[in-house]
């Protein structure tokens, strides 16, 4: 090369380098250099005489080199006619500038491996799920629809009583103890409309609450559960035309509806595809449990997503669904609230 030319990284040799000297340089990091994966080739030019040589050897190098060569053309006006005729004739590709090409290889590195086309996924009982399916109708499914189809795909859920009377009311609360959860059977969206009771700790309050609950509009029945803690987290399904079922997951609660933090994938989804995703969550610490918290566990956060998949690929005419919330521990992921939409 020419006298003040470096062969450190990056080598350079001088705006005034020829075509050849680029050819050694290629020739030496292909053959010399075990620790060298890959080259970026900068070539600019001021313009004063023609470069043809040059993008004609580098064409022929990245067909023939095993290491890959990346071209950073910068000089798009002073030798235009040049990277038109590389990237148009020999149909090569162009980074206009360094930073592009950092940026693209930025977005290689940070991108997860492809799934697998056919993700291994959990044993449900399709028969039951199909019974339900086959015999329901059209809309949001009942309590004993949902819970059958949760059962069936093994999805943990709470304990929970329909009652439409308060004797009913209070055998439950017997059946199950204090603390209990009491809530409207009806309306869709139950907490709008004050139809949801926490912490419930006697008699007294189960028959208030129950003459209360039972003359909200739209309710039919009041369902009671014992009271379950943990951090709220969300998964759902839903139906998109062509594309079949998408599942969305992530934290739950006022997280989903102020923070909008969730993460979708398209179904089949399997457990470590899930697993990646969790962690980019932005409240993912507070699923690792954060001031003493109790964390989530994420394998059983990442089966119950994946038993969702499951449910849909057996029910495709499930055209909605929310278990929002579910309580997650480190021992457990309950269901506590879950709706479900047929369309058949």
């Amino acid at each position: 090369m020419y006298p003040g030319s470096s062969v450190a990284n990056p080598i350079d040799f001088l705006a005034t380098g020829t075509a050849e000297q680029l050819g050694f340089i290629i020739d030496a990091c292909e053959n010399d250099f075990e620790n060298i994966d890959a080259m970026a080739v900068i070539f600019g030019s001021p313009g004063l005489f023609p470069n043809w040589d040059v993008y004609e050897l580098l064409h022929n190098k990245m067909k023939t080199n095993k290491k890959p060569i990346f071209p950073i053309l910068p000089s798009i006006l002073n030798v235009k006619e040049e990277i038109a005729d590389f990237i148009e004739n020999k149909h090569r590709i162009n980074f206009p500038e360094e930073c592009v090409f950092g940026n693209a290889l930025a977005k290689v590195v940070n991108t997860p491996k492809p799934q697998p086309l056919n993700p291994e996924m959990p044993n449900v009982d399709k028969e039951t799920i199909r019974k339900v399916i086959d015999n329901c109708e059209n809309g949001y499914l009942k309590l004993d629809e949902i819970s059958a189809l949760l059962d069936a795909a093994g999805i943990t859920r709470k304990q929970e009583m329909e009652v439409n009377n308060v004797e009913a009311a209070l055998a439950a609360a017997r059946q199950f103890g204090f603390p209990l959860v009491m809530k409207v059977v009806g309306p869709v969206h139950k907490s709008d409309v004050g139809g949801v009771v926490l912490n419930v700790q006697d008699e007294e309050t189960v028959v208030k609450e129950f003459e209360r609950l039972i003359k909200i509009k739209d309710t039919y029945a009041v369902e009671i559960c014992p009271m379950y803690y943990g951090t709220e987290i969300f998964i759902g399904a839903k139906k998109e035309e062509k594309f079949g079922h998408q599942i969305l997951f992530g934290l739950g609660g006022i997280f989903i509806e102020v923070l909008k933090d969730v993460k979708a994938a398209l179904a089949p989804v399997g457990k470590q595809e899930v697993l990646e995703l969790l962690k980019t969550l932005r409240g993912y610490k507070i699923l690792k449990g954060v001031r003493k918290q109790e964390p989530v566990n994420e394998e059983l956060f990442a089966d119950t997503i994946t038993r969702v998949s499951a449910l849909v690929a057996v029910a495709p005419e499930i055209a909605e669904m929310d278990l929002n919330p579910l309580l997650g521990t480190s021992k457990s992921i309950t269901a506590v609230d879950a709706r479900i939409r047929v369309e058949k």
